[in-house]
């Protein structure tokens, strides 16, 4: 079964920007835990915490699209360096500020500041659209590959974040995620062979992604997928503490990444059949109707089966869409159209998270996740209804499509 993957490390270069990649995602996906058990440590607040991890996905998801076109512009490397310096910059200035026992404000704004980073996910998709434009199968296999990497990362970066946080001190999570990423950062922009050329496309200036319909779509799905993320968080952790299991909560949720981990591995195995409208069309079927179980739910044992199963769901719809993402638009637009398409999930995270909270608090746990199954309800709509548009849309999506 891994023989295609051990095909794409045979391309010169990639283990190189492969590597770099995963220790800045390890690093990228401590960043929020690390900042609430941080602060929470320092000062006694899980209100506080919880607004300043807030502040610093909201920047993230502002400036994602934004960062994505001007590494479209100027190109990875160029784009890379500064924001890296400018992200490990303002995380010392945190890190400072929280030691000291600075004003709150400090905290907020130094987060803030730091949050405005370039993507390595992102960009190492970027890099395997452009070096494997001609081999639509590998480009499958590194997509299921890429979307591995981002599933262990967050099932790694935050119970590492939590460890040295609770048995070093309060930064050292924090610490280790800024180092992690930086380092990380560095190895990625070191692979210059695999680096895609930057792109001047007559009106590419004038042309933003976000106009593109087809490509909103995807991102709206990937909204809604988010809230199946946030939600399904917030809700477990919850359920698990109504059964008086609070403690097992963080392995359940593990295992719905593992589910959706182990999914992308054998998913990329496999040659991809139809167009990418109706894979999905498919991926946002499955995430609803495996979903849908976890409201019959009443043990911990049951509970973990369904979020296996559910995770196992995501990971083709996760796929699918950063290809679209790539497919929809021309080469000179990549990391700006997998940052809108990014920012997305983002959105959805934190809406999923706030939403599914304030159901949990006014109605109980097992209400709660009524949110993670009419959001998968919601994505699987806007497939069904969009479905011709994206179907139409194939003037860049031929290049990804199988053969």
């Amino acid at each position: 079964m891994l023989t295609p993957y051990r095909a794409l490390l045979a391309v010169p270069g990639a283990r190189t920007f492969l590597v770099g990649s995963s220790i800045a995602r390890l690093g990228g996906a401590m960043f929020g835990v690390a900042v609430v058990a941080m602060v929470s440590g320092r000062r006694g607040s899980y209100g506080l915490a919880g607004a300043v991890s807030a502040v610093g996905l909201v920047v993230l998801a502002v400036t994602a699209s934004a960062v994505g076109r001007v590494v479209d512009r100027r190109g990875q490397r160029r784009v890379t360096l500064p924001l890296t310096a400018w992200s490990t910059l303002w995380g010392a200035v945190l890190i400072v500020a929280s030691w000291v026992g600075a004003p709150d404000w400090t905290l907020f704004v130094s987060y803030g500041l730091s949050a405005v980073v370039v993507s390595t996910g992102s960009m190492s998709r970027a890099r395997w659209s452009y070096l494997l434009a001609e081999r639509p199968g590998r480009l499958h296999t590194a997509m299921s590959l890429e979307q591995v990497l981002d599933e262990f990362s967050f099932v790694l970066g935050p119970a590492i974040a939590v460890l040295l946080a609770t048995t070093v001190v309060p930064e050292a999570g924090l610490i280790a995620a800024f180092v992690l990423y930086g380092a990380g950062a560095l190895v990625f922009v070191s692979a210059r062979s695999t680096e895609p050329p930057v792109h001047h496309e007559e009106g590419a200036v004038a042309a933003l992604v976000i106009r593109n319909p087809a490509v909103l779509v995807v991102a709206t799905v990937m909204v809604f997928t988010g809230g199946i993320f946030g939600s399904n968080e917030v809700v477990t952790l919850a359920f698990s503490g109504e059964l008086g299991r609070k403690d097992l909560a963080g392995v359940i949720i593990a295992v719905f990444a593992v589910g959706s981990a182990t999914s992308a591995l054998i998913v990329g195995t496999r040659a991809t059949h139809g167009s990418l409208a109706r894979a999905l069309l498919l991926g946002t079927a499955g995430m609803f109707l495996l979903e849908a179980p976890v409201l019959l739910v009443t043990s911990l044992p049951a509970l973990a089966v369904v979020l296996l199963l559910a995770g196992i769901a995501t990971a083709p719809t996760l796929i699918t869409s950063m290809k679209l993402a790539q497919a929809l638009v021309p080469p000179s637009q990549v990391n700006e159209s997998m940052g809108l398409v990014f920012t997305g999930t983002l959105v959805g995270i934190a809406a999923g998270s706030a939403i599914s909270g304030a159901v949990v608090e006014h109605a109980g746990a097992r209400a709660g996740y009524l949110v993670p199954v009419l959001s998968g309800l919601g994505a699987l709509l806007l497939a069904v209804g969009c479905y011709r548009l994206l179907q139409r849309t194939r003037s860049h999506a031929d290049r990804l499509a199988p053969p």
